[in-house]
């Protein structure tokens, strides 16, 4: 008799594990892989949908990377699109699932189960749903659905984002690329947390001079409607006038499944895996995406960072194991880019509260440049912040916010920071220049070098 493997989640995670679950082992009569999706998609890049939502992607089947009968023809994976898993019982090895169309139960027997359930939207008690014209915009339907309302008449004209994290600013400028008035309403003292407060102002500075409002240090708290139809958002200093609202509010770890069959859950909130994604304590269960926490290779500490490179990498890691091979995800250090209209953005390892927290003995500096040589045309400034330890000099976050060219160069930072180098052994790495790519002393260098100043100074 074939083993079953059982997916629950289509997406990133539960589809890369369980195609390379398939690849290694072909013989489709020894593994029989059936995966339950709730919505309608798989693989497809939520990542995509502000730039759908924009009209810069044209068709919602452009972040589509593999379609279920794709999965089906080529793989041998069973799509039960549209089935909500319900529940997993460990003792009978079984998942229950809810046939969303059709009604019904359905019951799926596994010798393995990748539990990839995802993440799921933050939604405040006053995100009514008798409220026509507020959106979430997490997966593909809801972005069909923000579109569907900003092209029927009467059409919106003010556009309130309600949170300035990475979905936050991407829709601002998605909002505003379609011609809306658009506020950005955030309770903290600036958008983009992910940073800190010095380098998230010149976030707000730079949202601001596209047109976007920032209203920051604001607390939503209610909406208000005419006749059905959003017409503000209440916050505690009045009304907020809008035609259509975005949820940009984060999300948590899909764990209430895991939970409620007793799989453990970590500091984080997400569920516990190993290096091979198992889950421990519980033999055949495995765990991958944004429903599960990671080791921070800095801080040594458990971490919940929902991105789909780490969604991705950690499917294929179950996957392989799961087909008979070995591999281990090797943790993370949080590298992540994003732009608001022109504006770069790029981040890496810990923030100062995150180094603090930790209990890191560090420095912080910020370095001004140019994103080429100055006498290029199109030569524009460029702010990055190193923050390293001291007095090792070891390298432990970094953050930058430019123009063109500027947020990929987080990539050279992580590399640094992911083999453990000092901000001194950094001043020499060996980059390429040319005037439309950078001045002579890249912005990284220069940092680098200004970390090494402020390191002996605090001697």
């Amino acid at each position: 008799m074939a083993e079953r493997m059982i997916v629950i989640g289509g997406d990133a995670a539960g589809m890369s594990a369980a195609s390379q679950a398939r690849r290694r082992r072909r013989d489709r009569s020894d593994l029989e892989i059936v995966a339950f999706e709730r919505g309608h998609f798989t693989s497809y890049s939520a990542c995509g949908i502000p730039y759908w939502v924009s009209g810069l992607v044209e068709e919602r089947d452009e972040l589509i990377s593999r379609d279920p009968q794709t999965f089906r023809d080529d793989f041998g994976i069973e799509v039960r699109t549209r089935h909500e898993v319900t529940a997993v019982d460990l003792d009978r090895r079984e998942v229950i699932a809810r046939d969303l169309d059709g009604g019904g139960e359905v019951r799926a027997g596994f010798d393995t189960l990748v539990y990839a359930t995802g993440a799921s939207p933050v939604q405040p008690d006053w995100a009514r749903d008798d409220v026509s014209g507020v959106f979430g915009v997490q997966t593909l339907d809801d972005g069909a659905a923000l579109i569907d309302w900003l092209e029927r008449e009467p059409r919106p004209r003010r556009a309130v984002v309600v949170g300035g994290g990475y979905v936050g600013v991407e829709m601002a400028e998605a909002l505003v690329q379609r011609g809306l008035s658009v506020q950005l309403v955030e309770q903290a003292d600036q958008p983009m947390s992910t940073v800190d407060p010095d380098m998230g102002e010149l976030v707000a500075d730079a949202m601001r001079a596209t047109g976007i409002g920032v209203r920051t240090g604001l607390t939503v708290t209610g909406l208000e409607e005419r006749d059905g139809r959003i017409s503000a958002v209440v916050t505690d200093e009045g009304p907020v006038p809008a035609d259509v609202v975005v949820l940009g509010l984060g999300v948590r770890p899909n764990t209430a499944l895991a939970e409620a069959a007793g799989l453990p859950i970590g500091p984080s909130g997400a569920v516990r895996t190993d290096r091979r994604m198992r889950v421990p304590g519980v033999p055949g269960v495995w765990a991958a995406g944004d429903c599960v926490e990671s080791l921070h290779r800095v801080s040594g500490m458990p971490v919940h960072i929902p991105l789909g490179t780490h969604a991705n990498k950690q499917g294929r890691v179950a996957g392989i194991n799961i087909g008979g091979g070995y591999a281990t995800f090797p943790g993370v250090i949080g590298t992540a880019v994003t732009k608001v209209c022109e504006l770069e953005v790029g981040r890496t390892g810990l923030r100062e509260r995150d180094a603090l927290d930790a209990g890191f003995e560090f420095v912080t500096v910020l370095a001004q440049s140019t994103n080429r040589a100055g006498y290029y045309p199109g030569a524009r400034e460029m702010t990055v912040k190193l923050i390293a330890e001291r007095p090792s000099g070891r390298l432990l976050g970094a953050q930058i916010v430019g123009w063109s060219e500027a947020a990929k160069r987080i990539d050279a930072l992580a590399v640094a920071l992911w083999n453990g180098m000092t901000v001194d052994e950094m001043t020499a790495l060996d980059l390429g220049y040319a005037p439309p790519y950078a001045p002579v002393w890249d912005p990284v260098l220069i940092a680098a070098r200004k970390a090494v100043d402020a390191l002996a100074a605090a001697m």
